[in-house]
């Protein structure tokens, strides 16, 4: 059902944790399955330097954090916006159909602490739009359990 990779980050997650200073912070969540993700990221010179989680949820989900934190630290905020719920899934050799929606979270987790990030800068950042809701998944990504 779960491939290795996905196995592993759950059962050894990297970048767990909060980051104090933190430059950008995005939290979302599923109301239908209880997940919630909170993103931290620090960034310096348009580079994401680092990336920490919190995430209460399914094995899933942690693995999701887990590898989106990792894809992010050392790309700059363009780089960064390209890396979609398709990107996070493929990079964990995939994910159940029913468990799809934790990259939906963990795309739309980082694209909330950057337009975070971007609020607190006062800065336009390309490509980058307003969290459409931080408790909600949009209907065009939501898959039933």
């Amino acid at each position: 059902m779960y491939s290795e990779k996905v196995i592993d980050c759950f059962m050894n997650p990297k970048n767990i944790g909060e980051i104090e200073d933190a430059d950008g912070v995005g939290t979302v969540g599923n109301p239908r399955c209880g997940d919630i993700m909170k993103i931290y990221l620090k960034i310096e010179d348009n580079i994401i330097t680092e990336a920490k989680f919190k995430t209460f949820g399914c094995g899933a989900a942690i693995a999701t954090s887990t590898m989106m934190t990792q894809m992010v630290q050392g790309k700059s905020i363009t780089e960064a916006l390209k890396i979609t719920d398709q990107a996070v899934a493929e990079a964990l050799d995939g994910l159940p159909p029913v468990k799809m929606h934790c990259s939906c979270l963990a795309e739309r987790a980082l694209q909330a602490a950057l337009w975070d990030y971007a609020q607190k800068n006062q800065l336009t950042i390309e490509g980058l739009k307003p969290p459409e809701s931080t408790t909600e998944e949009p209907e065009e990504k939501s898959i039933e359990e």
